[in-house]
């Protein structure tokens, strides 16, 4: 199964090409590519946006943090922007085929062998975090370098999750994470006062009582104020929102936004939005969107639909007079579905206050689901080419002698056995994963844990029913009784 990740590491360089160029060049590997970089001699900032298969970009996001330690001092470092390393943050996104709980474990392996390989101390953040306090990145990087260079030694709360207790020495921290997809939104003002955009960022920024989802500073760019903003969730905070935001509190002060920038890359999504409420136009669906169109009427990947136009080649397959994908595939799926549902509501309720003597449990479950879900969602495939090779195998074994052929077809029964039940015991700790959530999470979405457990009791069910029909041409009866041994332990 394909895994697309995307890696934006911050490096603490805005004005020197060949130093960026080197860093750059260092992260150059097969599977991974380079999306965008940005340059910001302001800031003395540059964003590199990668994309690339799961193991191959984690690769490059360490050997860019080391590159980065070569070339960059913070001792002489200076911009506008905040920094507590040469290479300042290094979050990890899912695009396809992997999850938030899937980005955490590459961030704490990828924060360990930074450590191992370039004594550069790492903290975890955002969903990676250890702690609640260290989610919000601003509390591990309040007074920059230098402040954690003097308190890393003294301060418990400085203790970074990998590496001894002493920055390094030109390169400092870094921040390893794992979130959603962020957009780094800049607004300028037409003032040079600074204070005001200060103000502004107070007043839009979720930690002092503004938009949720938005995160903000206030500096001098260009011989402009600027407000600098991340956006850690544009569908439940959307950018054109923010700048309304941003445009009113101006206004209080007698000023105006002059213009915006974006930093890095921007979904489409988020740009529908802002057309859709800036234009004010009736009935608008992403549908109406030429590109989006012909993507959904040529088959394209990217098709935006809504939720149907994902699940729904599936469904038709399942409908088609052929003999794969058949049940066992919808039993995996099934029970993919509910590790799924169950992932969201533990998902939702760690970090929050109200659950957060359930950290350790809502962790643990989460981290046993992405494994789950993973596993389930290759058995959607692994179903259909294990009766694949079976009927493949009853066909050779009509040109073999009797006792090749049998070993032949009981071979491929073994395997296609196999599959269902790996399937059905997975359900059944998806199941009772769901079950103990209840207690632990929000109990507004006990509905959403009712479904995974119902979804996985049919994936149980699904699945033995396919074990049960392959042992029944099985001639290994040793094997057929281990089978059934396991298949009644899962019953009831």
């Amino acid at each position: 199964m394909s895994t697309l990740v995307e890696c934006v590491p911050n490096f603490s360089e805005g004005r020197d090409k060949a130093k960026v160029d080197a860093i750059v060049e260092a992260m150059k590997i097969d599977g991974v590519y380079l999306l965008d970089r940005e340059m910001d001699a302001d800031h003395n900032r540059c964003v590199v946006t990668l994309v690339g298969e799961r193991e191959a970009i984690q690769e490059a996001a360490i050997r860019g943090v080391g590159k980065a330690a070569e070339v960059i001092n913070l001792n002489i470092h200076a911009g506008a922007h905040p920094r507590m390393g040469a290479a300042d943050v290094v979050p990890f996104i899912p695009i396809e085929g992997v999850t938030l709980e899937d980005c955490v474990a590459m961030a704490r392996h990828v924060g360990e062998e930074i450590w191992k390989r370039h004594q550069v101390p790492v903290y975890l953040y955002e969903s990676a975090a250890a702690t609640p306090e260290r989610q919000n990145l601003e509390n591990i990087r309040r007074g920059q370098f230098e402040g954690i260079r003097a308190e890393i030694a003294t301060n418990p709360a400085r203790k970074p999750d990998f590496g001894d207790l002493r920055v390094h020495p030109t390169a400092g921290t870094t921040a390893v994470g794992a979130r959603k997809f962020l957009i780094a939104y800049n607004v300028f003002l037409n003032t040079p006062d600074v204070e005001i955009a200060k103000k502004i960022a107070k007043a839009v920024r979720f930690s002092s009582g503004g938009l949720r989802f938005v995160k903000g500073a206030g500096f001098l760019v260009r011989g402009m104020a600027q407000v600098s903003m991340n956006l850690t969730d544009f569908e439940q905070t959307p950018v054109h929102r923010v700048f309304e935001v941003v445009k009113r509190e101006a206004a209080r002060y007698g000023v105006m936004p002059v213009s915006s920038e974006i930093v890095g890359l921007i979904p489409k999504k988020a740009l529908e939005q802002a057309a859709e409420w800036f234009l004010q136009v009736e009935d608008f669906d992403s549908s109406l969107i030429l590109e989006n169109r012909l993507a959904a009427v040529m088959g394209g990947t990217m098709a935006v639909g809504g939720l149907r136009a994902g699940v729904e080649p599936f469904v038709e397959q399942l409908a088609a007079p052929t003999a794969t994908p058949g049940g066992g595939s919808a039993a995996a799926a099934s029970a993919a579905m509910a590790a799924g549902l169950a992932t969201m509501v533990a998902s939702m309720s760690r970090g929050k206050k109200a659950y957060v003597q359930y950290e350790r449990e809502l962790s643990e479950a989460l981290g046993r689901l992405a494994q789950l879900r993973e596993e389930l969602k290759a058995a959607i495939d692994g179903d259909a080419e294990s009766y694949n090779a079976v009927m493949k195998a009853y066909k050779q074994a009509k040109n073999e002698e009797a006792a090749t052929a049998e070993k032949t077809v009981d071979a491929a029964l073994k395997l296609a056995t196999s599959v269902p039940l790996g399937v059905a015991e997975r359900a059944r700790e998806v199941g009772r994963i769901a079950e103990k959530l209840g207690p632990v999470t929000n109990p507004n979405m006990k509905s959403d844990l009712t479904t995974a457990w119902a979804l996985s009791r049919a994936a149980v069910e699904g699945a033995l029913a396919n074990v049960e029909i392959n042992l029944e041409s099985l001639k290994d009866v040793k094997f057929a009784g281990e089978m059934r041994k396991r298949a009644a332990e899962l019953k009831g």
